[in-house]
Order: C-alpha cells, then sequence, then structure tokens
C-alpha cells in the first residue's frame, strides 16, 4: 500500500494497483545536477524513454512539503529553475515536510519514498559512495545506508567518478547489497565504462537482473540491489582522461574550501567547464541508457509471478 503522506499521480497510481511497471526517477540531478534548460529536456526526455520501454516513470520531489511520486511538466520546470529547492537526502525528509519547503531528491531519499510507494526499480545517473580521502573525514554517501537497507533496486552507472570506488565497493560488501554488473565484468565509473575494480557478479537481461531481485527479497534479504550499467561505448570518455579533470577539479575544490553537501554540485559543474561541455553530454547519455535498461528490468520484474513481487 501506497504511504497515507505521499502524493501520488493517476498514472503511476493505476500502474502500482494494477501491477504493471513502474520506474522511480531522483529530482537532485535535475535541481542541482545539470544546468538550466538542459535539466529540464533531460528530464522529460528521460521520462519519454522509460514510457517507450513499456514502464511508467515516477520522477520523485518535495513540493510545499509533500512528497510526490510522480511530476507533471511544470512541476520540473520549477524544480529547474527555482533557487530555492533545497537537495533532500533521507536526513533532511521531515524537516522538509514539516517546513513546507520544496526539495530535490537525492539517491537515498528518492529510494526511501520510492519504496513507500511501493515502487522496486530507480533510475539515477550514478550513486555517491566514499569521497576521496573519506577514511579521514567520514564523508561517506548516505546512499550507501540506504541500499543496505530499502528493497530498490537501483540502476546507475556505477559510483560518480570523483569518489574513491574501491572504499565504495568494499562499504557495499559490508553492507550486504549485491553489486551487479549488467553485461559487463568490470564496475564502472561513470563517465567511462573502466573503473580497475571488478564487479563481485554480472548478469546479462533484464529478466536474470528480475530474477535475482525476487530470489533476494524472498530470502528475506532486505536491503536494494546496486546494477551497474557502463555509459554506452561511443558516449564514454576514457578513465584517464577523466583522471586528469578530476584531479583537477579536486584541487580547485580544495582551494575554495568546499565541503559536505557541497562538493558534489562543485565538482560536477567544474567538469563541465573543464571538458568543455563533453562531461555532460556523456551524463546525459548515461542516463539515457540507464532508463532504457530500468524499464526493462521493471518489466520484467512485474511479469513475474505476484507473490515473487510482495
Amino acid at each position: 500500500m501506497t504511504h497515507p503522506l505521499l502524493q501520488v499521480t493517476d498514472e503511476v497510481a493505476h500502474a502500482l494497483a494494477t501491477g504493471a511497471p513502474v520506474v522511480a526517477l531522483e529530482s537532485t540531478i535535475i535541481s542541482h545536477g545539470m544546468p538550466y534548460p538542459d535539466n529540464v529536456a533531460m528530464a522529460l526526455e528521460v521520462e519519454g524513454i522509460v514510457r517507450a520501454g513499456g514502464a511508467t516513470p515516477a520522477t520523485i520531489a518535495l513540493l510545499d512539503g509533500v512528497p510526490r511520486i510522480g511530476l507533471g511538466a511544470d512541476d520540473l520546470e520549477l524544480l529547474a529553475s527555482d533557487p530555492s529547492v533545497v537537495k533532500v537526502s533521507v536526513r533532511d525528509l521531515p524537516y522538509v515536510v514539516s517546513t513546507g519547503a520544496h526539495g530535490a531528491t537525492t539517491v537515498a531519499a528518492t529510494m526511501r519514498l520510492a519504496a513507500l510507494a511501493g515502487i522496486r526499480v530507480f533510475v539515477t545517473g550514478g550513486l555517491g559512495g566514499v569521497h576521496r580521502g573519506g577514511e579521514a573525514s567520514m564523508d561517506v554517501s548516505a546512499d550507501l545506508t540506504e541500499l543496505g537497507l530499502t528493497d530498490v533496486t537501483v540502476v546507475s552507472a556505477g559510483v560518480k567518478s570523483i569518489l574513491d570506488i574501491g572504499r565504495t565497493l568494499e562499504v557495499l560488501e559490508t553492507l550486504g547489497v549485491p553489486v551487479v554488473g549488467f553485461g559487463t565484468d568490470e564496475f564502472p565509473s561513470f563517465y567511462s565504462r573502466a573503473s580497475g575494480h571488478r564487479v563481485p557478479m554480472r548478469l546479462d537481461t533484464a529478466d536474470q537482473v528480475a530474477a535475482l531481485m525476487a530470489s533476494k527479497w524472498a530470502l528475506g534479504l532486505r536491503g536494494g540491489v546496486c546494477l551497474a550499467n557502463p555509459v554506452p561505448v561511443d558516449c564514454e570518455i576514457p578513465a584517464a582522461e577523466m583522471a586528469v579533470v578530476i584531479d583537477r577539479a579536486l584541487a580547485d575544490c580544495a582551494d575554495r574550501g568546499i565541503i559536505g553537501r557541497d562538493i558534489t554540485p562543485y565538482l560536477l559543474g567544474r567538469i563541465v567547464e573543464l571538458t568543455d561541455g563533453a562531461s555532460l553530454r556523456t551524463n546525459i547519455a548515461l542516463v539515457r541508457d540507464n532508463a532504457r535498461v530500468g524499464a526493462a528490468v521493471a518489466g520484467a520484474y512485474a511479469a513475474r509471478a505476484p507473490q515473487a513481487r510482495t
């Protein structure tokens, strides 16, 4: 049953009630991940890709403090252009709800609200993780904790390459999160198909992923699945090339004294500048492909026996 505090669009509610496939989409990528108006165009296009794949898109955000499951065009425009929209992780949900603010949800918050709505598949660009130097700063994304708690499969192009990928994978292992390479033996690094780290398991079809999801939750193993889908070959920026850009962006970040939740938006924006927009094009391409995969996985999971979807 959908949580009573959620406001669900008729389209999404109907899909959920009939057991049709639904794909959750985050909103931080709209408000804090891309410049305007590219963010609006990307959001609308990704919803269209999900629909073309036979699933219903459910972009998630908080508007006037209300958790919204599914948004209209005017809502997307507000998220993309209103500077008052705050970045909302799980810890921020009660504050934003109680104060009636506008909030764009991170991976972690989107997972939590998607689960409350009964949605099992969520598409994003890249996961948060352990920041470089995180062993000293303790800067670890709540995305990882949420993956260990919440029964949602997250389709991403791996961990954002500005992070410490090795330590992030270690944390995911500790939390018992299956990390699955979709058609790949190597964990992708967002802009690049390579990271130097192997995935612990590989699956090649949406049906195989749906079977893993059903088996995991049937065994009573709570928490999510990390499905790592590498950026398409013709759209990637090679890892060696990105390493130089990321090192420069990290140095600029340190020089400016940027810390905490402001690090990732700054770095992503700076990387767009340093690559003359190439990283933004890659970001959009990988989100498109993740939406295609997510719709296929949602469809395969919805097609399974009802008892496997509980």
